[in-house]
């Protein structure tokens, strides 16, 4: 249910190119991660409309929760519903980023 095609970004880049990158791609989101696609924060909605000159690391929030591709859709629905979650990071168990699960994807 993770969608791998979630919009990533790097620390250092500015705030305004990567919210016009993820509006262009249909996105609200946008995992923050390094080189090694290691999950460092996330940007929702609420963080990519704040100042554009920004950089993502002053934004971003930092270390999201993340769920594990073995957890049930059942068990992330209900988290996600008492946790007001639209969106959460699937990783390894490394910390590497292999989606994105949204709200209505699991609903």
């Amino acid at each position: 249910m993770a969608r791998r095609d979630v919009p990533t970004c790097s620390l250092d880049e500015r705030l305004g190119d990567v919210r016009d990158r993820v509006a262009a791609a249909g996105w609200d989101a946008c995992v923050v991660v390094s080189p090694e696609l290691v999950v460092l924060g996330l940007l929702r909605a609420k963080e990519l409309n704040v100042d554009p000159d920004l950089l993502v690391e002053q934004a971003m929030r930092p270390g999201p929760s993340t769920y594990r591709p073995s957890v049930s859709v059942t068990k992330m629905r209900r988290v996600m519903a008492d946790r007001r979650l639209d969106s959460s990071p699937v990783t390894t168990s490394d910390g590497r980023l292999v989606g994105l699960v949204r709200k209505q994807d699991i609903a």
